[in-house]
């Protein structure tokens, strides 16, 4: 996956993430619903940022950033702010 790609990503969940709060805010969706899918989405951008950044540290260190994985969402999830 290439930095294109993980943008590319990026904007699509961005993009369903913004849908999903107006069908939430609007009524359009059980809230519930909303929230479970809106925590998906955010384990997944945070994912691509980890993947993003793990690329450009590769970079910077002169190896190839075409060998960074996607961490798991426990990983990423756990790393603090």
């Amino acid at each position: 996956m290439t930095e294109k790609d993980i943008h590319a990503r990026i904007k699509e969940l961005v993009d369903r993430e913004h849908e999903l709060r107006a069908k939430t805010t609007g009524g359009e969706m059980d809230p519930e619903a909303g929230r479970r899918q809106l925590a998906e989405i955010e384990v997944q951008l945070d994912q691509c940022w980890d993947l993003l950044r793990q690329r450009r540290a590769r970079l910077d260190q002169g190896r190839n950033p075409d060998e960074a994985q996607v961490s798991s969402p426990r990983q990423v999830e756990g790393y603090l702010q």
